[in-house]
């Protein structure tokens, strides 16, 4: 999806047009080798479908123009999960912001110049981020924020989150408390809960990605 640091530059601001454009606030993002995350609010409904298909339109063209191309970048739609403000959001910043530590690309993540890492580490301003109102409740002083969100995104997850993460967004499935599942069900009358892949009757026990193709997440 990105041959050099040019169409990354490119697909940002990209993001952040698209982003003030329909209303949706960029609370943590990374952009890796085929595929992206990101962690993003919308108020509107259809905003985010809207912005993420005019965004993947502009960049995908930009990007033949420039490489002397033709086709598709996309394996399809975008995957998305809706997550629980009280329990998850400041997990999925980290899982996001750790994707590049995951993937053996650098050693730590403020390292990575391709994150919202060092926006939400106070390193440098960052025009796309606007911080989550979980993240702010960190501490009123920003220093201090910063501060308290570099220890949190320095401790290692557990596995068991991590596999959550995924399993909720392969699936685009709700990633939250009992509670917080039973209201969005009740919302949107639809099952939003996660399920184990495999045959019912075995109980077989085995989520914004833009995925190209196979790679670390």
């Amino acid at each position: 999806m990105f041959i050099d640091a040019d169409d990354r530059r490119h697909y940002l601001a990209l993001l952040h047009a698209a982003a003030r454009e329909h209303g949706i606030d960029v609370h943590a993002y990374v952009l890796m080798g085929n595929h992206i995350h990101m962690l993003v609010t919308s108020q509107v409904a259809g905003a985010l479908s809207a912005a993420m298909h005019w965004l993947g339109q502009c960049y995908v063209q930009a990007f033949n123009r420039k490489h002397q191309r033709t086709g598709t970048l996309w394996e399809g739609r975008f995957k998305s999960c809706l997550v629980d403000s009280e329990t998850y959001v400041l997990a999925v910043y980290r899982y996001i912001e750790l994707n590049p530590v995951r993937a053996a690309m650098t050693d730590a993540a403020e390292c990575y110049a391709w994150s919202s890492a060092r926006g939400n580490l106070g390193i440098r301003d960052d025009p796309l981020l606007t911080p989550h109102p979980v993240f702010i409740d960190l501490a009123a002083d920003p220093e201090i924020r910063a501060h308290r969100y570099a220890h949190w995104l320095m401790q290692d997850m557990r596995e068991e989150d991590i596999d959550a993460i995924r399993a909720h967004l392969q699936q685009e499935k709700a990633l939250g408390s009992v509670r917080f599942t039973s209201m969005v069900e009740q919302t949107l009358n639809r099952v939003v809960c996660w399920r184990p892949r495999g045959r019912p009757a075995q109980k077989a026990a085995k989520i914004k990605e833009v995925d190209k193709g196979d790679g670390a997440n």
